[in-house]
């Protein structure tokens, strides 16, 4: 069965595009609070469970140990724009673990926001690995690598500790198994593995309120937990960039949410003060439609004011404005 429609695009009067897609609301003992579509159904989450990624370099101590500042932890849960602070604390992160720009298994490509990718061929120069949006979270991953006393060459693959480290950090969290049988690469090289909404859900639930029936979750990584929200509250434009959804949207609410999103319109959210997490997914991948949703759960379970209630609003009720200015449509909520 398909999933139901959760999002039209209007022109005038008319629906001109609609997507489909599920969503699942659950409280930190797995309680489902809210649920749309097929929320069973392995997906990957892609970058939306950064966070959760990073775990292991904090509550291990090994932040601390290098010097990391809180900046640059927000930066390890990014997909970053490539802008000259994202990599400039990327390359700081290598240098704390005694490293540089060659350790990096992402990859390069241009900077995701336009104006700094058109600065950058003008001046004739080519992007690096430092500019690639996970930059960020493998920098984290050396250094997770030089604190265990391991060679980080190949920490991108399944079997190295890094990535033995992080599948820990996921199950324990999410719950799920993240069996070899699901599993996928990522954009950036690293192993993906598919899982369920509602699994992913608890995994925030979890992140955002510190635990939960069968959460494997000492207090140690229930403090590492709260360190990287707080990180990403207080530097909200580390983990995204300018204008972009988590930068705007976290700036405006600080700790009161964690979001973040992932290819192909997966996006996760905690909630900390409800202790619910959020999973959600486009079936075609449409990111406006996967923000829309976002905003729109977040303006449901928190009671926003003022500016914040504005900036939600504007992206739960996106207008859509031609080049003229002019009002030509609307990207709406329905379904749910």
């Amino acid at each position: 069965m398909d999933n139901p429609i959760l999002v039209e695009v209007t022109r005038g009067q008319a629906v001109e595009s609609r997507h489909r897609g599920a969503l699942v609301v659950v409280d930190a003992d797995g309680v489902i609070v809210l649920a749309t579509g097929d929320v069973t159904r392995p997906v990957f989450p892609r970058s939306a469970v950064k966070a959760l990624q990073a775990l292991p370099l904090v509550e291990s101590g090994l932040a601390d140990r290098f010097g990391l500042s809180d900046a640059e932890i927000a930066l390890c849960c990014s997909s970053h724009s490539g802008e000259a602070h994202h990599v400039a604390a990327s390359a700081a992160m290598l240098a704390k673990a005694g490293r540089n720009v060659s350790c990096l298994e992402c990859g390069s490509h241009w900077p995701m926001n336009d104006k700094v990718a058109r600065a950058l061929a003008v001046s004739g120069g080519e992007p690096s690995a430092l500019h690639n949006n996970c930059s960020g979270k493998h920098a984290g991953f050396v250094c997770l690598a030089c604190g265990l006393d391991e060679d980080p060459a190949g920490y991108i693959k399944a079997g190295h500790r890094v990535q033995r480290e992080v599948r820990g950090a996921l199950v324990a969290m999410t719950g799920a198994a993240h069996d070899e049988a699901l599993a996928g690469i990522d954009g950036c090289s690293i192993p993906t593995y598919a899982i369920s909404l509602t699994a992913m859900a608890l995994g925030f639930a979890r992140f955002g309120a510190g635990g939960g029936r069968g959460a494997t979750m000492g207090p140690e990584r229930a403090r590492a937990a709260a360190r990287i929200r707080a990180a990403v509250a207080a530097n909200p434009h580390m983990v995204a960039g300018t204008g972009r959804f988590d930068t705007v949207v976290m700036g405006a609410l600080g700790e009161r949410a964690f979001t973040k999103t992932g290819a192909e319109a997966v996006f996760c959210a905690a909630l900390p003060e409800m202790g619910y997490g959020v999973a959600l997914k486009i079936d075609d991948g449409g990111t406006r439609a996967s923000e829309t949703v976002m905003a729109s759960l977040l303006a449901r379970y928190l009671a926003l004011e003022g500016e914040a209630a504005r900036i939600v609003g504007d992206i739960a009720h996106l207008r859509m404005r031609n080049w003229n200015g002019i009002e030509v449509g609307q990207v709406r909520v329905v379904g749910f």
